[in-house]
């Protein structure tokens, strides 16, 4: 059975009613009107909380209340929301010419139950571009301190690495390219109140620096 739908293009003011578009053989026709996160950005329920180039430490690869998470978040157990995880970024520079190791791969982690942590910075509300409104705190380079379990590796993440990379002095003109990439959760990860998400490295490096973005959506319980 086929639906009744209307061929050739039509032109429909607001409030108004119209038949379904389709075309010659009676598939329908869908068009985009705004990007994806359009709708819960201008509903105000997206946000987002990031980091500057940073350097790497020995506390971006451990998984205790000292770890201070690349990329991270923390929904307190008080809160009323659901983080949905959309997206993340992540770039990754060498930091100086001297010998040192590369970070390792990157991974995501997790704990649940935590009431207590002391620390975390306001997101920015993606519609009104203001740190107001989020029930998260971002922990980007903040030590999880009042952590009550351990973080646990859950999976690695899709950006790309010098995983393992060990190098001698590099010249002064010797070109060292960034690492730069995305990674689209589009609602295939929620951290739940109490819960923290954070990206991490895996082999102690202090020789790179990162720059990347964490976006969520808080969707009411």
């Amino acid at each position: 059975m086929l639906l009744q739908t209307l061929t050739g293009p039509s032109k429909v003011s607001n409030g108004s009613l119209t038949a379904l578009r389709g075309g010659n053989l009676g598939d329908g026709i869908v068009s985009e009107l705004h990007g994806r996160f359009y709708e819960q950005n201008y509903q105000g329920n997206l946000f987002s909380n990031g980091c500057t180039v940073t350097a790497l430490t020995a506390n971006t690869v451990s998984l205790t209340n000292t770890t201070t998470p690349i990329l991270g978040l923390w929904n307190p157990l008080s809160s009323t929301v659901n983080a949905v995880i959309s997206q993340a970024a992540l770039t990754v520079v060498a930091n100086n010419l001297t010998s040192g190791a590369g970070p390792g791969v990157f991974v995501w982690a997790v704990s649940t139950g935590n009431s207590a942590i002391s620390t975390g910075s306001t997101p920015w509300n993606r519609k009104t571009l203001a740190q107001f409104g989020s029930q998260v705190k971002g922990m980007s380079f903040v030590a999880l301190t009042g952590l009550t379990n351990n973080l646990v590796i859950i999976e690695g993440s899709e950006f790309a690495t010098p995983a393992g990379l060990t190098y001698t002095t590099l010249a002064s003109t010797q070109l060292m390219p960034e690492f730069s990439n995305t990674q689209n959760f589009d609602g295939s990860l929620i951290v739940p109140p109490g819960g923290v998400l954070a990206l991490l490295n895996t082999t102690s490096s202090t020789t790179f620096s990162v720059s990347g973005r964490l976006l969520w959506e808080e969707v009411t319980l």
